[in-house]
């Protein structure tokens, strides 16, 4: 539907669907200007939907990217890639720099575009909101979160959290990160190449110093759906243990992000032997080991970028934050069953919560507003369900949605190479 309203994105489009919020780390995005949304409070289950605005495929030599105005694993855009049509489509959407030649260069913005999405997404679910149907999700809320729009939906008597973020998706490989393919890595003869490199985005994000309405960032989310298959369960376990210690505790002020820890992981995959992570019976080895990592990186505040080495991520933080971060580390460190046990009865209260409005919600017979009165919870029900089921049943592949613009009403799911 908002392709609809005014053609500017692609007809033919692909979208890419993460299990686990935007906060949850899954994309390397700034968390500084998103609200803070609690689940069990404010939604039960959460996913990031990346939407391609612009797309470039078909490459088949390494991308080369401007980034001579920006930092490390940043970019500015130019439409100067593209068609007159896109670029007369877009143009409103872009920062306008002459050059000394005297011709026009427009600069696809990350801000401007976000700005458009969030209108065209406003427009669309007030559309709908006007001619509600059956089985249509109940819009619980809208809102603008920097560059991200976060969509909570209540289908059935669950609330699902979407973080829906405008991107440039690219096939192929940034030339910025080829000499990280010289290297030897753990994913070497579990997953091919091809596989892992079989495109990129760039996120709306700036760099510290930055400038906000031109510059993008490099995403590799796609490839890192592709890692994350060779990963082993006791390591996924205590990544997720320790995110969930850390993502409280070191949220103030905002330096650290779940984004660390998961690249931390994967550099620790590199260095440390396949054998030792294969162990079943190592979470507890390794969830100290994350710890140590990320202590390891404030310290020193150098984080490297996992396919961007000669980025550190930590470079712009002051001493002081490091130093603060560290020491609130050291006090998890010391005695880290005990913060588990917290961390987990939070997600029990949340669990419980969660239990409690749906227990609420089903002994009330008050019709959705976006319904048409009746029994709609049912189906709203399998379909909540349904995706559920296909996030849990397929850890670490990659889960696409193709939705066809002329009937949004049957959405096809692929998972890796096969079509639902």
């Amino acid at each position: 539907m908002v392709q609809k309203l005014d053609q500017k994105l692609p007809v033919a489009n692909e979208y890419l669907l993460l299990s686990g919020g935007v906060r949850e780390g899954v994309v390397d995005l700034d968390l500084d200007e998103l609200n803070v949304y609690a689940r069990g409070t404010d939604y039960d289950m959460d996913f990031t939907l990346l939407v391609p605005a612009l797309k470039l495929h078909d490459r088949n030599q390494p991308v080369t990217l401007d980034m001579r105005h920006s930092a490390l694993c940043h970019s500015w855009l130019s439409l100067r890639l593209f068609d007159e049509g896109t670029i007369s489509k877009w143009k409103d959407c872009c920062t306008i720099v002459d050059h000394i030649s005297g011709a026009t260069n427009y600069f696809f913005s990350p801000t401007k575009v976000a700005d458009w999405f969030h209108d065209s997404i406003s427009i669309v679910l007030s559309e709908i909101q006007k001619k509600p149907q059956r089985g249509m999700p109940k819009v619980e809320k809208v809102e603008k979160n920097g560059t991200v729009i976060s969509i909570i939906l209540g289908v059935g008597s669950s609330r699902m959290l979407y973080d829906i973020v405008p991107v440039v998706s690219f096939k192929g490989w940034p030339a910025v990160a080829q000499s990280w393919l010289m290297e030897n890595h753990f994913w070497d003869g579990k997953i091919t190449e091809e596989e892992v490199i079989s495109g990129f985005y760039l996120v709306p994000a700036c760099s510290y110093k930055g400038k906000k309405d031109n510059e993008w960032r490099l995403s590799f989310a796609r490839s890192e759906v592709q890692l994350k298959k060779c990963i082993s369960s006791s390591l996924m376990q205590a990544y997720q243990a320790c995110k969930a210690v850390i993502i409280k505790l070191l949220s103030r002020p905002k330096a650290i992000s779940p984004y660390h820890l998961r690249s931390m992981m994967l550099w620790a995959c590199d260095r440390l032997p396949a054998n030792y992570l294969a162990q079943e019976d190592y979470a507890a080895h390794f969830l100290l080991g994350l710890i140590d990592d990320l202590q390891h990186c404030l310290v020193n505040k150098m984080c490297p970028n996992y396919f961007i080495p000669q980025c550190n991520m930590l470079e712009h933080l002051s001493e002081e934050t490091v130093m603060l971060h560290a020491r609130k580390l050291s006090s998890v460190r010391s005695d880290p069953a005990e913060h588990l046990r917290t961390a987990i009865e939070h997600v029990k209260a949340a669990n419980r919560l969660t239990l409690e409005l749906q227990r609420r919600g089903s002994t009330t017979s008050i019709p959705s507003p976006q319904s048409d009165g009746g029994d709609a919870h049912q189906p709203d029900d399998r379909l909540a369900k349904k995706l559920q089921q296909l996030v849990t049943e397929n850890p670490g592949k990659s889960i696409s949605v193709f939705i066809n613009p002329d009937d949004v009403t049957r959405p096809h799911f692929r998972i890796d190479d096969k079509f639902f």
